[in-house]
């Protein structure tokens, strides 16, 4: 864009309208400036102006026409249509694109060679800054696990961290920007941020020395109150009811609100925090505290939902706040719950009560950890059988907010998977074992400073084994469905792999699940640069994560082939209907037993507190209308559909390969 000076008789306007300059030489415009629209305005520096034809309408039908009002404004580049009104102090060393409003807001201004919160260090897990993770706007889940949780590959993190301040060197700037559609009224100070495309600031008291991701596709919101310092945040967030924000990454489609404080934090995709506290969490997608009095801190979460009160501790040390915690995917703290660190969780887990024996229950996943008489009791596999379990499976997915096409974090919401099923594994051993040394008899088993009664041991080692059975059999009858076979060769070739990646153990790095070889080898190709840029390493992230079921099917099909103790290339077709006959009963009697613990939502005791002022038929038919009954309950009626669709594809898949025998 060509842009001019101002005439003569543009000046002697602007003057009138009680304008003043510095130097009038050091203003340029568009060839369509109009400066009917620029009143009690100081300019300094280099300012250029576009083009002033738009009204804004704000809300109940008030016209604003675009324009320069009651400010002063220095060494900025403002677009075309812009309305800026009432600035108290200044706005200063800002490029302002088109059809911004900016209105009754203290100060805007870029005050040094700026990053704007890129490559500042978080302190998570570790308050001391032993696992310091360097933000950036194109950090992801994955890339900060990588960074917080590899510190045994000095070389590799080192690396990383380098990515990442080459990356904010490259866009430092002694000029701030504020991006297209973007809104900002009744603010106070505005220093050293970058605010991108169709961002809505609203009252926020301050931000300092951050980057606000926004875009058209997928705006933030930034609300009453909010005070930010050495921030990014990502596309699609919201942050509003004075919430405090301090050394933080705020991931996509993430939501803080309702006065909630945290700081030397991230919390990645699609978390939620309201009322409570986050002291140097590592908050993994889905990482949601709603309530008063909550405190997350020195932890590492993911799909997690803290319930109110949930509280955990750092304080047993004496030589500075090193010890952490890390609760696996998918796990709950029921109200006033508590953890002492260190402990270690295990994935899809229930923590109710106190527990401060510093457990490791990682190899225990989809377990009840209760408190009973100061001692941490553990219920394998319990929450296989769980309604609850299965809702947040499937709510996940459904609540994912992310409209920006470009997703930072990879994320795989599988309940079964190689990552769960390999612990599934261990805990079966691990409970066979503690029935070989303390007898088949035992009223109790200790493990990891765990109590495990009789009944227990022996329910989880049954739940795991119709767990793994579920997946095995879920995976092969997925390799084998809708296919017509005329041979067992063709049955067998189709077994075939499509890699030999995907063997051997299998990591959740914050939501992505995947072949620790693959990211082996990932972490190597930093060391060696041939990944030297976050768009390669993120990328890399995707093509392991977009191959995840090819991987997959390759690490189930190995533990198939341990179960039947031969290679694919020699299964009967018995064999494969027998496989798929042992997966049908487990889905099956898992829909059973979920059946089961839905009907305890209906029982008498939970119509406690219905039918105010009658008799129990009353009761009856207020539960009725208010919770409906048990038979339409939509979760209910998706069980049993479950059990007969699942039954229908063995049904099929053995109707197209029996005849091979």
């Amino acid at each position: 864009m060509t842009y001019r000076s101002l005439t003569a008789n543009e000046i002697a306007q602007l003057q009138a309208q009680h304008c003043t300059c510095d130097d009038w030489n050091n203003l340029s415009v568009h060839p369509n400036f109009n400066p009917n629209y620029v009143k009690h305005v100081h300019f300094s520096g280099k300012v250029r102006i576009g083009f002033m034809d738009k009204t804004f309408t704000l809300e109940g039908g008030i016209p604003r026409h675009s324009g320069l009002y009651h400010s002063s404004i220095h060494n900025c580049n403002i677009g075309n249509n812009v309305y800026i009104s009432r600035i108290h102090r200044y706005i200063a060393n800002y490029d302002i694109a088109d059809n911004c409003y900016i209105e009754d807001t203290e100060c805007i201004a870029t005050t040094c060679a700026s990053t704007f919160g890129n490559g500042i260090k978080v302190s998570v897990l570790n308050e001391t800054g032993g696992r310091s993770i360097a933000i950036c706007n194109k950090l992801s889940s994955q890339l900060a696990y990588i960074m917080a949780l590899y510190r045994h590959r000095a070389k590799t993190t080192e690396r990383i961290e380098q990515v990442i301040q080459n990356y904010a060197a490259s866009i430092q700037s002694s000029q701030g920007y504020i991006g297209e559609n973007v809104q900002i009224t009744s603010c106070g100070n505005i220093k050293n941020v970058y605010i991108g495309n169709n961002t809505h600031i609203d009252s926020a008291n301050e931000l300092e020395n951050g980057s606000i991701n926004s875009n058209a596709i997928d705006p933030i919101y930034i609300g009453n109150g909010v005070m930010a310092k050495n921030f990014i945040l990502s596309s699609g967030s919201q942050v509003t009811e004075a919430t405090l924000i301090e050394n933080c990454f705020i991931g996509q489609g993430t939501q803080l609100g309702k006065h909630f404080s945290i700081y030397d934090s991230v919390y990645f995709s699609n978390c939620q925090g309201f009322h409570g506290e986050a002291c140097a969490i590592f908050g993994g997608p889905y990482t949601v505290t709603h309530h008063k009095s909550s405190l997350l801190i020195a932890g590492m979460f993911s799909f997690l939902n803290a319930g109110s009160g949930s509280n955990q501790s750092n304080h047993m040390y004496k030589l500075g706040p090193i010890h952490q915690g890390v609760v696996e995917r998918g796990s709950k703290t029921t109200s006033d719950s508590y953890i002492l660190w260190p402990a270690k969780i295990g994935a899809f887990s229930l923590v109710m009560g106190r527990h401060h024996h510093h457990s490791d229950t990682s190899n225990l996943p989809f377990s009840y950890l209760i408190e009973n008489d100061d001692d941490t009791h553990i219920v394998p596999g319990v929450n296989l059988r769980s309604v609850g379990t299965i809702r947040d499976a499937q709510k996940w997915p459904k609540r994912d907010k992310r409209k920006d096409p470009e997703k930072l974090d990879q994320i795989n919401f599988n309940l079964l998977s190689p990552y769960t099923i390999q612990k599934m594994y261990a805990g079966i051993r691990i409970l066979e074992t503690l029935k070989e040394l303390s007898g088949e008899t035992s009223e109790t088993y200790t493990y990891q400073s765990t109590i495990i009664k009789h009944s227990s041991l022996f329910n989880g080692i049954k739940y795991y084994q119709m767990a793994i059975h579920k997946f095995l059999g879920n995976s092969i009858l997925k390799r084998l469905e809708t296919t017509q076979f005329t041979s067992i060769d063709e049955v067998r070739n189709q077994l075939r792999p499509d890699t030999e990646i995907g063997l051997g153990d299998w990591v959740d790095l914050s939501g992505m699940i995947a072949p620790k070889s693959e990211i082996d080898r990932l972490l190597d190709d930093i060391d060696n640069n041939t990944l030297d840029t976050l768009t390669a390493i993120n990328q890399r992230f995707q093509e392991i994560h977009a191959n995840y079921y090819r991987y997959e099917w390759t690490w189930a099909l190995k533990k198939i082939e341990e179960k039947l103790n031969k290679s694919y290339q020699d299964f009967t077709i018995q064999e494969i209907i027998d496989l798929a006959l042992t997966w049908k009963k487990s889905v099956v009697d898992l829909d059973n037993l979920l059946y089961e613990d839905a009907k305890k939502e209906f029982t008498l005791i939970s119509k406690t507190g219905f039918g105010a002022d009658g008799d129990d038929e009353i009761k009856r038919l207020d539960f009725i209308n208010v919770r409906g009954k048990f038979e339409s309950n939509p979760f209910v009626q998706e069980v049993q559909e479950h059990i007969q669709k699942k039954s229908a594809l063995c049904q099929d898949l053995i109707d197209r390969i029996s005849h091979l025998q």
